[in-house]
Parts: structure tokens; sequence; C-alpha cells
């Protein structure tokens, strides 16, 4: 066997066993989430029913906000309906340059006469983007704690009261972090998947983090903080694009608590275009390598190694599975290739094929797991997993290029998901990601290497294959379908599945 052979077989060997970790931690996740399940649920509710607070401190709730007129009134609507004893400031940090301006304008002077205590915050510029607009605003916060809603969520009326308590009760508490709910998960196909991808962050992996000591992360909305844990963390940075996964992990380094309310549900706009989701997924994923390349070797430092800073290493890095996965597709074709030429035993391809399986049934027991104990229609919801497989391989290349970037520290400007809110304002116009045309090469070659699988019979491999084949040139195709046709939906409610 050639040098070149040998060399092909054992990366293509060593790509699937790293994403054969990253499944594996999966079913870590699962194990840590369930084991402690019943037990945090049971003292969660026993202290919400048992706790009393005689003295609330005042609380100031923060509304970042950049060119959000199709949101805006119903968030700063929501934010002043929450119930709370004690006394509530609300700050609508307001960076934008459209209408939204005006919207804030005539909202906040409406209920101010009210006698609401809310503010708005504008800078000259947007440096730092979100991150620059809370740091801006945090010496402004009149409140002890602070509470951060993104302009797309909607808070139920007694997030506050459920809240303060916890705080109250441990005074190391620096972060309390509620689950997201979703306010148009039956709008499309898109989002129904969305859905049940972030269901199992949300049900599985967060609660699994806090419940066993390891390290959680703020989400960036629907969270409450100690005002002096952020100061003690270093408060808010923008170096990154996941401020709040950042901010969350020094906190925690300096001793900080954290807590995880699952019953506690903030419902949210999911990103209705593939466009939008691209472009989210392109600033959690660049954002988290650069927040793993910049706390990582702090958190080595202060630990070494241990469980806890392992978990951090997979979580602050699960975004590697992409370009991991793009390796992989491409070596499909060599791999084949060199074991016909060399005759090689078909045991390679059942260890292999098990690797695989292996990776994507623990990966997917994350998600079934989280429907079972978030919804009763979770038999229903669950069919949508070969769909999101399918999805998560089609964003590969949009993501693999935000880790490249990260890794390579090139800058680029924080780009927000636009929101279409109830009534469209306005349309907020997004860019077809260049990249939709590596994800059609990589579909169609993909797609050919599927045709080799099945000419050499190959066919244990093949269904792999053939997930790579149509999540890229499904992305790929309806990326640029949205792009020429505008307002061209992924599939309305009701659409056969």
């Amino acid at each position: 066997m050639s040098f070149l052979a040998i060399t092909v077989l054992s990366c293509y060997a060593l790509l699937a066993m790293l994403l054969l970790v990253y499944g594996l931690n999966c079913l870590v996740m699962v194990y840590l989430f369930w084991r402690k399940y019943n037990i945090k649920t049971q003292e969660q509710a026993k202290f919400e029913c048992e706790s009393s607070v005689s003295n609330w401190p005042t609380v100031t709730t923060q509304i970042p906000v950049f060119n959000e007129a199709n949101v805006i009134e119903r968030i700063i609507e929501a934010v002043t309906k929450l119930e709370y004893p004690g006394h509530h400031h609300i700050q609508v940090l307001d960076d934008s340059n459209d209408i939204t301006s005006s919207l804030i304008d005539a909202k906040v002077k409406t209920l101010t006469k009210k006698g609401i205590d809310i503010d708005i915050v504008r800078r000259d510029d947007r440096t730092g983007y979100k991150a620059g607009a809370l740091a801006h605003a945090h010496d402004l916060a009149k409140g002890e704690y602070i509470a951060v809603f993104d302009a797309d969520f909607v808070p139920t009326s007694e997030f506050l009261i459920k809240t303060i308590p916890y705080f109250i009760a441990t005074k190391k508490l620096g972060l309390i972090q509620a689950r997201w709910g979703h306010l148009n998960e039956n709008k499309s196909m898109l989002t129904k998947i969305q859905a049940l991808g972030i269901d199992g962050h949300f049900m599985v992996e967060q609660s699994a983090r806090c419940w066993n000591n390891l390290c959680m992360n703020f989400n960036g909305t629907a969270g409450i903080w100690r005002k002096k844990a952020i100061e003690s963390g270093g408060g808010w940075s923008s170096d990154t694009l996941t401020e709040d996964m950042d901010l969350s992990y020094r906190v925690q380094m300096k001793g900080w608590e954290t807590e995880y309310l699952p019953s506690l549900v903030v419902p949210a706009e999911l990103p209705e275009e593939l466009r939008a989701l691209k472009s989210q997924q392109f600033r959690w994923a660049k954002g988290s390598t650069q927040t793993a390349l910049k706390i990582l070797p702090k958190l080595w430092r202060q630990e070494g190694f241990s469980f806890r800073w392992a978990q951090a290493f997979l979580h602050m890095t699960h975004y590697l599975v992409h370009p991991l996965m793009i390796m992989v597709a491409l070596l499909s074709w060599p791999v084949i290739h060199y074991s016909q030429l060399y005759s090689l035993s078909s045991v390679w391809q059942l260890v292999l094929m098990a690797i695989f399986l292996i990776s994507m049934l623990s990966t997917n027991a994350l998600y079934i797991v989280s429907q079972i104990k978030s919804d009763v229609q979770w038999l229903r919801k669950i069919r949508m997993l070969p769909c999101l497989m399918v999805l998560g391989v089609g964003l590969a290349v949009n993501n693999t290029k935000a880790v490249v970037e990260a890794l390579m520290g090139y800058k680029t400007e924080f780009v927000r998901t636009p929101k279409k809110g109830d009534a469209t304002t306005l349309a907020y116009k997004m860019k077809t990601p260049w990249p939709v045309v590596v994800e059609l090469i990589m579909g169609s070659y993909c797609f050919m290497t599927l045709v080799e699988y099945i000419s050499f019979e190959k066919f244990l491999l093949g269904p792999f294959v053939a997930i790579y084949a149509v999540g890229f040139l499904c992305v790929g195709m309806i990326t640029l379908l949205q792009s020429f046709c505008g307002k061209l939906k992924f599939l309305r409610v009701g659409d056969s599945v």
C-alpha cells in the first residue's frame, strides 16, 4: 500500500474518531442531566414555593437594540409588564440608525407619562456592538441585579419574582439563565428543526453543566446577573463575538456560581429564512472559537487538566465538528478509491460505519431526551431528527468558514439576525453568503462519491455520504432560491414532512 493511501485512510479514521468524541460527549450530557433532573427540579419547585423576600432590591432590565423596528415595541411592552414588588428600572440601549429610534422615543415617552422608570441609552458610535452597549450602560444601571433581553424575546410577567429570590438566598450566585422558548416554532419546517436543536441545548446541556458543577454559559439574553459579578469578572468585552459566553466563563473562574431554571421559559423568535439562520450560526461558531482561544489557556493555568476543563474544551470548541465533517466529506472519495485499489477487507468499513452510527445516535439521544422532558408531544417532534441532521451537515461550510476565521484571528463585524416580528414594519435586507457556491460544489462532489460507493457495492457507508450530499445541496439551493425570490418560504405549516 502506498504512503499516500495509508495517509488518507489514517486521516479518515482519525477524523471519524474525533467526531465520535464529540458525539459520545452528548451521551455524557444526557447522563449528567438524567441523574440530577428529578432532584434539582424538585428542589427548585420547593424553593419557589417556600422562598420569601422581605425587602426586594432594585433591578434594572436592559434591552440592547440595533435596528429592530419589527419587534422593539413588543419587547418594551413585555418588560414593562414584569411583575415586581420592588423598584424596576428599564434601560433601552439603542444603537439603531433607522426608524427603530423614533419608535423607541414614542413608546418611552408614553410609558414615562405613566410613571414607569425607563431610560433610553444612546452612544455616539457602535464601538463594541452589543458588548459595547452593555458595558456603556452598566454604570448607568440603578439595580443591584441586571436582567438582559434581546429585542425578539417576550419574557413572561413572573420572570423577576422567580429569579431574584435565588440571589437573595445565595450570596455567591452571579448568574441565572432561563430556558429559551419559541414564538414561531410552527411557522415552517425550518423553525421546527431549529426548535428541536435549541431544545437539546437548553433542556439537557445547560442543565447538565449547571447541576454538575461544570461551567455554564450565559446565552446572551433571558438571563439575570448580579451586578457585582459582572464587575468581578472584568465586565463586558467585545474582543469575541460571543461576549455572553466569554463573560460567564470569566465570572465562574472568579468563584461565582450559576443557576439554570428549565421551568422558566422565555419565548423568542426563530430565524425564518436560511440566510438569517446562517448569519446567526456564523456568529455563534466564530464567537465560541474565539472564546475558546481566549479562555481555555487561562482555565488550564487555574486548575489544570480536569473533567471540568475537558468539558469546557468540548463546550467551547463544539463547532469544530463542522470542519471535521467537511474533511470527512472530502476524503470519502479517496477512501473508497484506495479501498478498491488495494482490495481492503470489509472490516474497515464495518468499523467506520459503527463509529459514524454511534456518533449520530449519541447526538440524537440528546435531542430525544430533551423532548421527552420538555414536551408531551415529543414523539411527533422527534420525527424532525433526520431533517436536523441534514441541516447540521448543510451548515458545515458556513460554520467552517467562521471557525477558520476565528483561528486565524480575522476580525469581522457583529452582524445582527434580522427579526420579522408579528407585523413587519421593515423588510431588513440580507446578503447572500458566498459560501453557497462551495455548498453546491460540496453537494455535487458528495453525490458523485455516493454513486461511486453504490457502484462498488459499499452500502454500509453509503447512507452517511447520502446525508452529506442532501445536506449540502439542500442548504445551498434553498439559500440561492431565497436570495433570488426574496420571501420564499422553506416549507409552510401543514406541508408533508
